[in-house]
């Protein structure tokens, strides 16, 4: 889900919004067209909106980038559908294609070059000689359309005005091995330029300054030349034609003869020819009989407009299917080649409403209702089927069905295209007012259909002209003039043979028509409404069979600004587009659904069960053990093979949490590689000294063995080695030499601690307690006596006064409820006046009592012990010892001698006991420092 955007771009997937309504969607929109982003995905689907500038996001980089990668991995772009298209094809072996739709000017036909730019280029990486072939005409047959079938128009400079669908065929290996182009050209009359533009194209009126306009009449070869050969047809815009036609009395004559000799010259045919085909009409009768009829003045305009116009029709048609010629798929066997898949690549007008709507507009719109229907089918089928094979409960969701408008255009005997055939081929004088009357009877009733006469109050309407079809995106009004003409259309007998009898092989094979006999009977021509229909009919059976990726393009304005944003006028081409109905249909279940693998492989980084790699079952319990520790257990489904997350916010906290773990992965990731360098440079340094840590390692060897030999019975003897004298190491063990002698050491100290009876621990422990805290400062701290800690209650120190005490630690014992001694004894107090009196001093394992001995052990002072924080004795042999306390209350003692023994030191048992006591309780000493 573009986790590369920031969200400062906006939602970079419509179906991502907090609320589906077309204010939020416009201001997404609007702002990732502000900050040049112009693709955004509805699933997985593209909206693009034409930025009208150059963007540097179609190079190399960009292929590579999206090659290969799911949709979500990357930020929007045409590239992320192309390569979702091309991976379904490849792996599931399916048909697939990529509708691109939108208004002219919308970027259409580049967004379609593009997406051919991105399969050619991510295609056959052996770089076959016969499928680069195939790849160069398929990209290239672009500007030759282009330059044949687009057109400046008053809304774009390059305007296609045909719809184009391609098919690009594939091999077993996902390679293209050709392709067939279906082309649905709509607008098929030519206007000429002015004098300026000729003059700015370096062009000329005159069709002999051209080699294959005037060598066309006696060319032979039947390959097409290098380039198409132009016709230029100079018509003004009163006429449509420089053809003109006068009558004199009761006959029709052509007006100036030069024009036929240019037109007998580029068709190559005989003036003669050309002059009786403009204005007699030959026709056969059912007897063989054949009569030539001539033409009235606007007969012979009217044939002459529909020459002119089918001259270029058969042109470009021509041209399609030379290019299908040379890529269509060659000696292809299905046995010996594999399953052949293929990619479409459909460019068609999108729906159109202007303040003018005639009978192009007419059939554009119905065009968009045939594929806005096939849309919402393949989507919703698409959709119904995927959880039915997963197992999952699909909920039915309401939606507007456009069948019926297609009804009001195409249903036989009742539809607007039969209405225009019925009005075309009745006999007598049908205009198109008479015509738009047959509609309002047959039609009346119809929801979406009405005019002026079925509604006189509305004045958006003009009577006798408008008719107004409710269109899915829209209400259109067309007029209705002009729409019989246009519907005929039709072509007579004898420009047919006049073309086939051409002695231009080209031009002979664009009119194969013409070869029938002049007494043959035919029938007559289908309409243009009819046509377009039938090749609109077998596009949609065509889509029907594949899986369908949309683009949707969007103009922003209509000035061509690279900055401006027509709300208005995006939000109508949102409506006729149904993008935002496409974002319902597409969270009315679930907005993600992913493979187990896929999904475990994106995000079990967030969950400690799963990272790096999970010890369960099955990747579904892998998933229900992610989805289960972010708490969407309500917000999901599990089906056979997929994960199905029902609202974008989920999404989004997984998201957010897999990009902030990214970096951390990535610091992993580097340290990884640092040490895999460091590990390369530490074997190019063991390869280097090879030579001499041979050496080194033997002096160590040796070290070892006279090591080994000297302490080998160590565990015999009655020191166990203290005596034995090391061996002098080398220098390359001075430290590994030092180690070892602490570690014997410690072995030493654990083989004699070993046998010290469990009694006499705490004692040592104590002992080695002030060992470490005075740190060799006093000479003699007593180590060398037993320590009995409880001075006061000892008979052999305290002969006079210990039963009184033991009888006064009873009642204190009680009372305070502590529960044991730390230490006691005798002490004289310091104050701060240099006086010192007899006290006795009592620590137990919750408070220090100082006790005045004289008066039955008298509490004279009780603090709590964890008020000490520290406590400094000096460096003699005097007993003095400070006691630091939190409340800065110090107390200051001298610790006497009893009488077990006169010249016994009792400071270290002092600082020993009460380390050792603090160490085991509190785990930490708290500060407790001795100076």
């Amino acid at each position: 889900m573009a986790v590369l955007e920031g969200l400062e771009f906006g939602k970079s997937d419509f179906v991502l919004l907090d609320e589906v309504n077309i204010e939020q969607f416009m201001e997404n929109l609007k702002l990732r067209f502000e900050k040049a982003r112009i693709y955004t995905f509805i699933g997985e689907g593209v909206v693009s909106v034409n930025p009208y500038k150059q963007m540097d996001i179609y190079g190399k980089e960009e292929i590579n980038a999206y090659r290969g990668r799911e949709l979500y991995e990357n930020p929007p772009h045409l590239y992320a559908v192309a390569d979702a298209a091309y991976k379904a094809m490849k792996r599931r072996a399916k048909d697939t294609c990529i509708v691109v739709s939108g208004e002219s000017g919308a970027g259409k036909t580049e967004a379609s070059k593009y997406i051919m730019q991105y399969i050619a280029a991510i295609t056959n990486p052996s770089q076959r000689a016969e499928v680069e072939s195939v790849k160069n005409v398929l990209l290239k047959s672009n500007c030759v359309l282009e330059a044949f079938g687009n057109a400046k128009t008053n809304r774009n400079d390059n305007s296609s005005r045909f719809g184009k669908y391609m098919d690009i065929n594939f091999n077993f290996n996902g390679d293209p091995t050709g392709g067939h182009i279906n082309n649905y050209l709509l607008e098929k009359l030519l206007r000429g330029g002015s004098d300026d533009m000729l003059k700015s194209l370096h062009l000329h009126n005159d069709p002999a300054n051209y080699v294959y306009t005037r060598d066309g009449a006696v060319a032979t070869v039947s390959t097409p030349p290098p380039h198409p050969p132009p016709i230029y047809c100079k018509m003004s815009d009163s006429t449509q034609g420089n053809l003109q036609f006068e009558t004199d009395r009761e006959s029709v004559l052509v007006v100036g003869m030069g024009d036929v000799s240019h037109i007998a010259e580029l068709t190559s045919t005989e003036p003669d020819n050309v002059t009786k085909s403009l204005l007699y009409r030959t026709v056969a009768t059912g007897g063989g009989e054949v009569i030539e009829k001539g033409h009235s003045e606007k007969e012979a305009c009217f044939g002459r407009d529909a020459f002119t116009k089918a001259l270029y029709e058969r042109l470009f048609g021509w041209i399609v299917g030379r290019i299908n010629a040379v890529i269509e798929v060659k000696d292809y066997n299905p046995v010996l080649h594999g399953k052949n898949t293929v990619i479409g690549v459909l460019d068609i007008y999108g729906f159109e409403i202007f303040d003018n709507n005639s009978f192009e507009q007419f059939c554009i719109n119905y065009c968009n209702e045939k594929l806005q229907q096939l849309f919402i089918q393949l989507i919703l089928c698409q959709e119904q089927d995927e959880y039915r094979r997963e197992g999952i409960i699909w909920q039915h969701i309401d939606y507007f069905n456009n069948q019926i408008i297609v009804d009001l255009v195409e249903q036989p005997h009742k539809g607007i295209i039969s209405v225009l055939d019925e009005a075309c081929l009745s006999v007598g004088k049908v205009t198109d007012t008479v015509c738009l009357e047959s509609m309002d009877v047959k039609l009346g009733q119809h929801p979406h259909y009405t005019s002026r006469k079925l509604t006189p109050s509305d004045k958006t309407m003009e009577f006798h002209r408008d008719f107004r079809i409710r269109h899915y995106a829209g209400d259109v009004t067309y007029s209705v003039e002009g729409f019989l003409d246009k519907n005929k259309d039709p072509l007579f007998q004898d420009f047919k043979r006049l073309m086939f009898n051409s002695s231009n092989p080209v031009m002979k094979e664009m009119w194969p028509d013409g070869q029938l006999s002049i007494t043959e009977v035919t029938k007559r021509p289908l309409t243009a409404a009819t046509l377009f229909k039938n090749s609109i009919v077998a596009l949609v059976e065509k889509l029907s069979c594949k899986e369908p990726y949309y683009v949707r393009c969007i103009k922003p304005n209509d000035i061509k600004s690279p900055a401006l944003f027509d709300d208005a006028r995006c939000q109508h081409q949102v409506a006729y587009l149904g993008l935002l109905e496409n974002v319902r249909v597409r969270r009315a279940g679930f907005a993600c659904r992913q493979a187990y693998t896929r999904f475990l492989q994106r995000y079990k980084m967030t969950c400690e069960n799963t990272w790096p790699n999970h010890l369960m079952g099955t990747d579904r319990e892998a998933v229900e053990a992610i989805v289960t520790q972010h708490g969407f257990q309500d917000d999901v489904a599990y089906g056979h093979t997929m994960l199905f997350v029902r609202t974008p916010k989920s999404l989004f906290t997984l998201e957010q949490e897999r990009a902030a773990l990214v970096p951390v992965l990535v610091l992993f990731l580097q340290k990884v590689w640092r040490g895999a360098l460091a590990r390369m440079r530490c074997r190019r340094m063991r390869a280097i000294f090879a030579i001499m840590g041979c050496y080194k390692r033997y002096k160590v060897k040796v070290h070892f063995w006279e090591v080994e030999r000297r302490f080998a019975s160590v565990c015999s003897m009655a020191d166990y080695g203290k005596s034995v004298e090391w061996p002098t190491p080398p220098a390359a063990l001075t430290q590994f030499h030092s180690i070892t002698q602490k570690l014997h050491r410690r072995w030493r100290a654990r083989q004699i601690v070993k046998n010290i009876p469990p009694s006499d621990m705490g004692e040592i422990r104590a002992k080695v307690a002030a060992l470490g805290a005075l740190n060799g400062e006093r000479k003699d701290w007593g180590c060398g006596r037993s320590w009995e800690r409880d001075y006061l209650a000892n008979v052999r120190d305290s002969h006079q006064s210990s039963s009184n005490f033991i009888l006064f630690s009873q009642e204190l014992r009680n009372k305070d409820e502590y529960n044991q001694v730390i230490f006691s004894g005798f002490c004289r107090k310091m104050n701060r006046f240099n006086k010192s009196s007899d006290r006795a001093l009592l620590i137990t394992d919750k408070h220090i009592y100082k006790l005045d001995p004289k008066k039955q052990f008298k509490v004279l002072k009780r603090l709590p012990l964890e008020v000490i924080t520290g406590l400094s004795v000096t460096a003699g042999v005097d007993q003095m010892v400070a006691l630091h306390t939190s409340s800065q209350d110090d107390v200051l003692l001298y610790i006497q001698r009893g009488e077990l023994c006169p010249d016994q030191d009792r400071i270290g048992e002092l600082v020993g006991t009460l380390i050792d006591h603090f160490t085991r309780s509190v785990a930490t000493v708290r500060g407790c420092r001795v100076r």
